[in-house]
């Protein structure tokens, strides 16, 4: 049937860009409560903080907006919010680089609750801020799961947080639904409230933000794709290459064969994807682009690595290099500080390497440069190149790429004087947020001032004793440290200042528990896991427990595959997760296969009877992953 559109887009609220003003205050890395105050509102319209790691012109802007929540309902717009942040932050690479994003709410109260046509095409037309709407907009020859977004409306809103824009933005839209659906493009879309919601959001920003495909074998839910006819793809994680031709020829992911993949197996050429079953391959057996829940494998993260630090610099700030600098001086850089490790400065005068060890800041004094006198002289060329060494990128062409490399280039001039930098306080400029717990592997950041004349130092402590951290004063790699478990305080300080930083370390990882449906036998033995016995399907429940404030991501995992994120079941949230000899269809796809997994109905339907390990474990809020906890079942034949 044809789904006539009844929206209006009230006039008021097409003028909120204007007035809209950023509150200036200390640079910090950390999360807000969603609803904190808020940073503009306008014609009914309000931008939240939830996460400020520095100024919008600086950083990659991730902009949730909401759709068919009503004034009454934007408390569960926040928890919505809440509940994909936690996830998306237990997801590498977002995990390592959220010191790289600021994250905004954009809370817009619609006049009807829920979106057009959920959950079929005869559901009755609503009333909303973005008209939103599953089948792709209530068009009858697309699917129910496409669910799409008003693109001018939605840029309109996201137009309301200062600083952001095209370049340096991705926009989410959250529809209040409890319906399956999402996409990816321009902008990414999921239902607030379904069970997989929280997963949808970072695979659709693999489409939006990394250009990533989808590796699903299917177009339509439940009808196998067919064969593929193209030529080569384009796409960075497919294929129609052999192995041996992607090592001949140093093609798509040949560095990474071989190895164990992050979502389970070992990476080499999976066939299916494109939604094509057959005659294209793929790197590994599943991922994030192919079954929602696992990780995104390396050669997806690699991609993803490389398009979130294109959208900001790694170079922050510098000592200004327009104009020759004299050698009587100290020369400096700012850095990005990625949670999951130190990036690496190297600096060189005349092309050749200081011995710096990482340092953000020279003094020239120490390299006696000779004044060549009042008849002028020679000039010298110094750089700083800041990379990041992250293990996650192996291509060279990415690591010698601008969203991984940055140099800095000036010219010393050894008859120039510089002027004294009368006023300059030693202060603190910017630091991971004190005000939530840090992570046991965390990089803690604190960057100073700079004098002109010397160079600030930050001493750091950690429960009382100091730390040495020699080089890269400004990073502290807590995950060098081998931090016993429970809570440590962390310092760090300026010398002779008594400027201090104070943060709390969590070195304690959530714990979770699981419960399952009443098992045949328990079968107990000295120095085994204990195991339960079962004839055919039953459920797991996880819950998780911590002793700090934030979501904690629980998962498990099958015989050793890849870890799969726990979030009940996908038709009922409150529901234990299901397992069975082959799997519960669901809408066309499988869950919950015991043994060998099985995502559509046509993969191997074969039980995988005997005694199968199950392990679970936590992803707290702080970054901290728990130790994986096991038990066995044995699945016995009817």
């Amino acid at each position: 049937m044809t789904h006539r559109r009844r929206k209006r887009f009230r006039s008021g609220v097409a003028r909120l860009a204007a007035g809209c003003l950023l509150a200036a205050g200390l640079v910090t890395t950390g999360t807000a409560a969603v609803g904190s105050p808020a940073l503009a509102e306008s014609g009914g319209a309000t931008v939240v903080a939830v996460q400020t790691t520095g100024p919008a012109e600086r950083r990659f802007n991730l902009v949730v907006l909401g759709d068919g929540y009503t004034s009454a309902e934007l408390p569960k717009f926040r928890a919505d919010v809440e509940r994909h942040l936690g996830m998306l932050w237990s997801v590498e690479p977002f995990a390592s680089y959220r010191s790289y994003i600021n994250v905004w709410a954009v809370e817009v109260p619609s006049k009807d609750s829920g979106v057009d046509c959920d959950p079929g095409l005869g559901a009755p037309a609503r009333d909303t801020a973005l008209d939103m709407g599953f089948w792709g907009g209530c068009n009858p020859g697309s699917v129910q799961r496409l669910l799409t977004v008003d693109s001018g409306k939605a840029a309109g809103y996201a137009d309301l947080v200062p600083g952001t824009g095209r370049a340096n933005r991705q926009i989410v839209a959250l529809a209040n639904s409890s319906t399956y659906g999402g996409a990816g493009g321009s902008y990414a879309t999921a239902s607030g409230g379904n069970a997989l919601s929280a997963l949808i959001t970072p695979h659709e920003i693999g489409h939006s933000l990394g250009g990533l495909q989808d590796e699903y074998d299917y177009y339509g839910r439940g009808v196998p794709g067919g064969t593929y006819e193209g030529g080569e793809p384009s796409s960075v994680h497919h294929t129609l290459l052999t192995e041996e031709q992607m090592r001949e020829r140093r093609a798509k992911w040949w560095r990474w064969l071989g190895e164990p993949s992050e979502s389970g197996g070992v990476i080499g050429r999976h066939e299916g994807g494109l939604y094509s079953t057959r005659g294209v391959w793929r790197p590994s057996r599943h991922s994030m682009m192919k079954t929602l829940g696992y990780a995104f494998d390396q050669v997806e993260r690699e991609v993803m690595v490389q398009a979130i630090s294109a959208k900001v610099d790694l170079v922050q700030a510098h000592t200004p290099n327009a104009a020759p600098i004299g050698a009587d001086r100290t020369v400096w850089v700012d850095t990005l500080h990625p949670v999951g490790g130190e990036l690496a400065v190297s600096w060189r005068l005349d092309g050749r390497p200081l011995t710096t060890r990482g340092a953000r800041t020279v003094d020239l004094r120490a390299l006696d440069l000779a004044d060549p006198g009042p008849a002028g002289g020679r000039t010298h060329t110094l750089t700083a190149t800041v990379t990041d060494p992250t293990p996650f990128v192996r291509d060279p062409a990415v690591r010698a790429s601008a969203a991984l490399t940055r140099t800095v280039t000036w010219t010393v001039d050894p008859s120039l004087t510089t002027p004294e930098d009368t006023g300059l306080r030693p202060e603190f400029t910017g630091h991971t947020a004190t005000t939530a717990p840090v992570g046991a592997r965390s990089v803690v950041h604190a960057d100073t001032t700079h004098p002109v004349r010397r160079t600030l130092a930050v001493r750091w402590t950690l429960d009382g004793r100091t730390v040495p951290n020699p080089g890269n004063d400004r990073d502290l790699d807590l995950g060098s440290l081998g931090l016993s478990p429970g809570s440590h305080a962390l310092t760090a300080r300026i010398p002779g200042t008594g400027r201090e930083l104070r943060w709390t370390v969590d070195a304690t990882a959530a714990t979770a528990a699981y419960e399952l449906s009443k098992p045949l036998e328990t079968v107990s033995r000295p120095g085994r896991d204990v195991e339960y016995v079962y004839d055919g399907e039953f459920t797991m429940r996880l819950t998780a427990r911590d002793d700090q404030e934030g979501a904690v991501v629980s998962q498990f995992r099958v015989d050793g595959d890849g870890w799969y994120t726990y979030y009940g079941w996908p038709a009922d949230a409150s529901a234990p997760f299901r397992f069975s000899p082959s799997g519960t269809v669901i809408d066309g796809l499988v869950y919950g296969k015991l043994g060998r997994s099985r995502a559509v109905p046509w993969d191997d339907a074969t039980p995988d009877y005997g005694t199968h390990t199950v392990e679970y474990r936590t992803v707290d809020a702080a970054g901290n992953t728990g130790p994986a906890r096991r038990f066995l079942v044995t699945l016995r034949k009817p």
